[in-house]
């Protein structure tokens, strides 16, 4: 691209809407923004949004009665509206991100008597399955899951080390699943009855 000298003609023309001056205008300026902008790491559809309004902002200053007071550093005017399109857009992005942070933050007020009932009602029938698992599964899942000791701990209670903890806790595991499909099929028939 080449160097074009701006001067107070030029800007004169693009203020009366002089077509010729208006598509050398854009022509010029819209690589060198396209790649201002994409510098920022933007999405491509971002940079064309911004690009739009510096455009529509630098021929709005330019039709303003005194708008351009330095035909000569034009480039350097397109330049500083383009900056500042950017911060704007950098300070509502910011700001939005903010708000969606804060919202979520705020506790709900509304208690949620559902979600507390069925939580109720599951911890009760994982108590009902513990009862009915032998002891010793009941006491390591109750250990580990509920009280959440420590599995040194738990090892030394149980007088094994950490390789067989994990095979003790994985077959209390899958006999707590088997109640459970157990209990789960008892349900589903009680209903169909």
């Amino acid at each position: 691209m080449e160097f074009f000298a701006f001067n107070k003609e030029y800007v004169d023309r693009l203020r009366d809407g002089n077509r010729s001056t208006e598509h050398h205008f854009v022509t010029y300026f819209e690589q060198l923004l396209r790649i201002k902008l994409r510098a920022r790491t933007l999405a491509s559809d971002r940079v064309e949004d911004l690009r739009q309004e510096t455009f529509i902002r630098v021929i709005a200053a330019v039709r303003r009665e005194g708008g351009v007071r330095q035909p000569e550093r034009f480039g350097a005017f397109v330049n500083s509206i383009c900056n500042n399109v950017l911060l704007e857009y950098y300070r509502s992005s910011t700001k939005n991100e903010q708000m969606d942070d804060v919202h979520l933050d705020i506790p709900d007020k509304v208690l949620d008597l559902d979600g507390m009932l069925i939580t109720k009602q599951s911890s009760q029938f994982v108590r009902q399955i513990l009862r009915e698992m032998p002891q010793r599964d009941r006491d390591l899942l109750w250990a580990i899951y509920f009280e959440e000791k420590d599995k040194d701990e738990v090892c030394r209670e149980y007088g094994v080390d950490r390789d067989y903890l994990r095979v003790l806790l994985h077959r209390a595991k899958d006999k707590f699943r088997a109640f459970y499909e157990k209990e789960q099929v008892g349900i589903a028939a009680r209903r169909l009855t």
